[in-house]
C-alpha cells in the first residue's frame, strides 16, 4: 500500500496518476481528502495529531510526506516538528518506509550548484526550519530505526501546478491577458523541476532498493534559462506578447505590508538575486533521466492553461 500524507497538491496529484496507471493501491490522506473515481482509500487525518495519523498510515508500505502548510514561517515552526515526529512514529509502528518530499530552503544562498552534499547554511527563518526536519529524518536512517530517504526538488512548474512560482507569476497572468512578472532579476538562470518529472521520480525511487537511506535531487534539467528567456518561451508558446514586469526587493517589501504571503516570500528574494542551480546528476546517473527539457515542459503547461480557458 502506497499512502499519500498530504494529499491534494500538485505532485501528489500527480503520483496519484501514475499510481493509477501502474494500478498499484494507493491511500489519500488529508483534512478532507478527495475520493479518485474509486481508485483510492480516503482517510480524514490531521497530522499534527500523532494517533490520527498512526491510524492512516497503518497497513502502508511506501508513505510519502507531501504536505503543504500555509506559507507563513511561525505556522511551519508550530507544525512540522509535529508532522515529521508523527510520521516516523506512525511509519514505525506500520513498518513503512518514508519518502520526505523536500526543498532546497536548508541551503541557504549557494555559489554554485545545490548537490545532495550541499550543506546546510540557512539564510532564512524558514530555511532553518526545513534544516531541522530534514535532520530529524536523517538521524532515523543513520541510526537504523527507519527506512527512508529525503527527496528534494527545485522551485517547480507544469501542468496543474497553480502554486508554483511559474504558473503563479507567468502561466497565470498571460493566460488572463495580462503582464507575467519575474522577481528581482530576468537575466539570472533559474532551475525549475517539472512536477510530471518529480512525482514520477518518486515511484522509482520507492521501488528502487539501493536508493534508500540517502537523500536524492529529483530530475530537474541542466542549464536552466533565465527569467526572461523562461517567460519569452511561455510567451510563444500561449501566443501572448513577451513583455514582462521585474518585482524588485523594494516592490516585494511594499506589497508584503497588504499581502501576507508576499511579506513571507520577501526573505526568501535571495533564491532570486544570484544563479539557482540545482543538480540532480546523481539521479540522472542512477537512472538514465536528466528531466524534461524546458521547452517541453513549458509547451505543455502553456496547453493546460488553453484547455482551461
Amino acid at each position: 500500500m502506497h499512502t499519500i500524507l498530504g494529499a491534494g497538491g500538485s505532485v501528489g496529484n500527480e503520483l496519484v496518476r501514475q499510481l493509477v496507471e501502474r494500478k498499484l493501491p494507493f491511500r489519500l490522506v488529508g483534512r478532507h481528502p478527495g475520493s479518485i473515481s474509486g481508485e483510492a482509500e480516503t482517510r480524514s487525518a490531521d497530522l499534527t495529531s500523532q494517533h490520527q495519523t498512526i491510524d492512516a498510515v497503518a497497513g502502508s508500505s511506501i508513505v510519502y510526506l507531501l504536505v503543504g502548510l500555509k506559507y507563513n514561517r511561525r505556522a511551519w515552526a508550530k507544525m512540522w516538528p509535529r508532522i515529521i515526529d508523527n510520521a516516523i512514529e506512525a511509519c514505525k509502528r506500520a513498518g513503512a518506509r518514508l519518502i520526505f518530499f523536500d526543498n532546497v530552503y536548508m541551503y541557504g544562498r549557494v555559489n554554485g550548484f545545490m548537490t545532495e552534499q550541499t550543506p546546510y547554511h540557512p539564510c532564512s527563518k524558514k530555511g532553518e526550519i526545513r534544516a531541522a526536519v530534514a535532520a530529524t529524518l536523517a538521524n532515523e536512517w543513520k541510526e537504523g530505526t527507519l527506512t527512508a530517504m529525503i527527496a528534494r526538488a527545485a522551485d517547480f512548474y507544469g501542468p496543474d501546478a497553480k502554486n508554483g512560482i511559474p504558473n503563479a507569476m507567468v502561466f497565470g497572468p498571460m493566460s488572463q491577458g495580462k503582464k507575467p512578472m519575474c522577481l528581482v532579476h530576468g537575466a539570472l538562470p533559474h532551475s525549475y523541476t517539472y512536477v510530471p518529472d518529480a512525482a514520477q521520480a518518486l515511484l522509482t525511487l520507492a521501488e528502487s532498493e539501493s536508493a534508500w537511506n540517502q537523500t536524492w535531487h529529483l530530475p530537474t534539467r541542466p542549464n536552466p534559462p533565465n527569467g526572461r528567456d523562461f517567460i519569452t518561451a511561455a510567451s510563444h508558446a500561449m501566443n501572448r506578447p513577451a513583455a514582462y514586469r521585474v518585482l524588485s526587493r523594494p516592490m516585494v517589501k511594499i506589497g508584503g505590508l497588504f499581502n501576507p504571503v508576499v511579506r513571507e516570500v520577501y526573505e526568501m528574494l535571495y533564491q532570486n538575486d544570484a544563479p539557482y542551480l540545482f543538480d540532480s546528476s546523481k539521479y540522472a546517473h542512477a537512472f538514465g533521466f536528466p528531466g524534461t527539457p524546458y521547452p517541453e515542459g513549458i509547451q505543455a503547461t502553456a496547453a493546460s492553461y488553453e484547455s482551461t480557458a
